[in-house]
């Protein structure tokens, strides 16, 4: 198809239309097919600390989705960027607190070093493949070759009238960009700033954010052409060193990486405002375009039990420890069963993770094992695909593995693969283990509770595709209560 569609379509979050993916490479005739090549940038992690199972969210979403990218247009064809942040003030309270007899800049190098291999090693652990370019935002302050550095953009906004130093640091202006706020859709009079460094009252605009900062006695920088009025009234001498706000770096490592404006930007739902409106604003003030991102892409928050995640309530769980220790549901979890919790509920959807939803993930990847374990892969089922490229379309996908699993386990394991749903935690099961005291065939059993989790998460349409197409194949469900607890139940009776 000479515009480059392939059946693909997102939702995104500037229009909140679900709309056709038509790559900026295909529309370009000055593009020979070699070269051209689908891009997108997801927004990575803080290395400060190990990775929670609310950052698992965005990778594992964003990790399908290049996978899809890949099968659609070829692994040749797709490039897929994720940062690093490695400079930030979390960063250096941290390396305060843990290495104090260290000098700075190297407790700095310590934390971020083991913190991102830990990363590294946790989100492969859960199948994720790795990016095709992992830029990390000390690389990119300064000095890169064609001006793809952060000092050089925070010039280039100064000079457009975007920006302004004040006081040493470099703000830049909302009121510059006259739809400051599409994405977000926040009027400009509500905005409040949005930067991970401290803000004083010097600012023109409520909402300016920061693009620049000076460094306080101790601290890391950089040497900037900024601040040296403030820099020498507080003692010190020579050039004024300072550090990047958070959001310059995204619009500077997606410009380097990908050109001025690309295909999809993807991203937790928390990062719409600040991160990525202001990721727009810089970008577009400073490049001229029309647009930062054609499609921008956002999955859902993550709860743990009911309840938002935090250390306060005692339900704050890493990767690292859902992985290797016993501290949720008393028992290590593979992470292909953390990848299938994840996936089974619709990526702009919020997320209950639990000990059952972990249990009703593993006997589904249990139930496909049975069948596909050890199976040389044919191809995904054409439905499977079809499902994945409508919205990523999640229980579409579960629904289609189970029909799989009755009908074709080559297909079925071509599609786990293209998942990146590992069954080797499942191996050594027997196709013919049945679970005592289940009188359930596998596949309907998985459904049912794959439609039940759709249900607590009130999730009703997922539910209800479920159940018709359970329904479809002959299988009627009936909901009751369990008079004991009031908890709902699912039977279900073969209809002839």
């Amino acid at each position: 198809m000479s515009d480059g569609f392939r059946g693909l379509r997102l939702t995104n979050t500037m229009t909140r239309a679900k709309e056709d993916v038509s790559p900026l490479d295909w529309r370009d005739a000055a593009i020979s097919e070699a070269n051209k090549r689908v891009r997108m940038y997801v927004c990575g992690p803080t290395v400060y600390d190990f990775a929670h199972i609310g950052n698992a969210r965005p990778v594992i979403v964003f990790d399908v989705l290049f996978r899809l990218l890949r099968h659609l247009y070829g692994q040749d064809h797709v490039t897929y960027v994720r940062n690093i942040t490695d400079v930030d003030d979390k960063i250096n309270a941290r390396a305060a607190r843990d290495y104090p007899d260290l000098p700075l800049n190297e407790a700095i190098r310590k934390v971020t070093t083991k913190t991102a291999e830990q990363f590294h090693q946790d989100v492969a652990a859960l199948g994720c493949l790795p990016p095709s370019a992992e830029p990390r935002a000390t690389d990119y302050v300064t000095g890169r070759a064609g001006g793809h550095d952060m000092i050089s953009m925070i010039g280039t906004l100064i000079d457009k009238g975007n920006a302004y130093e004040v006081d040493g640091e470099v703000l830049f202006d909302v009121t510059s960009m006259p739809d400051y706020g599409a994405l977000s859709r926040r009027r400009l009079e509500d905005q409040q700033a949005g930067a991970r460094v401290a803000v004083d009252s010097h600012k023109r605009n409520p909402g300016d954010f920061v693009l620049w900062k000076l460094s306080s006695k101790g601290e890391p920088g950089w040497d900037a052409p900024w601040g040296q009025a403030a820099w020498t009234a507080s003692g010190r001498t020579g050039m004024p060193k300072g550090r990047p706000g958070w959001h310059i770096e995204c619009s500077v490592m997606s410009a380097a990486h990908l050109g001025e404006t690309f295909d999809i930007h993807g991203g937790g739902l928390d990062l719409i405002f600040p991160h990525h409106e202001n990721e727009i604003a810089q970008s577009r003030c400073a490049h001229g375009t029309k647009s930062m991102a054609e499609i921008w892409m956002h999955n859902g928050y993550v709860q743990v039990e009911g309840r938002k995640m935090a250390k306060s309530e005692g339900n704050f769980v890493t990767i690292h420890d859902l992985l290797h220790t016993e501290t949720f549901g008393g028992r290590k979890w593979p992470g292909a069963v953390l990848r299938l919790a994840m996936l089974m509920t619709h990526y702009r959807e919020p997320i209950d993770f639990s000990v059952k939803r972990l249990e009703e993930a593993e006997n589904a990847l249990a139930s496909w094992a049975r069948v596909a374990a050890g199976v040389a892969p044919g191809h995904p089922s054409t439905k499977l695909i079809e499902a994945l490229s409508d919205d990523l379309a999640s229980a579409a996908v579960v629904a289609e593995l189970h029909a799989l699993r009755r009908s074709d386990p080559k297909a079925l394991r071509a599609s786990l693969d293209l998942l990146g749903l590992d069954l080797s935690a499942f191996e050594a099961v027997s196709d013919d283990t049945e679970r005592a005291g289940n009188p359930l065939p596998d596949a309907v059993e998985a459904a049912i509770a794959q439609r039940l989790a759709f249900i607590r998460d009130k999730n009703w349409a997922e539910a209800d595709r479920i159940r018709d197409t359970l329904l479809e194949s002959g299988i009627q469900l009936k909901d009751g209560k369990d008079p004991r607890t009031g908890e709902r139940t699912t039977t279900f009776e073969i209809r002839r």
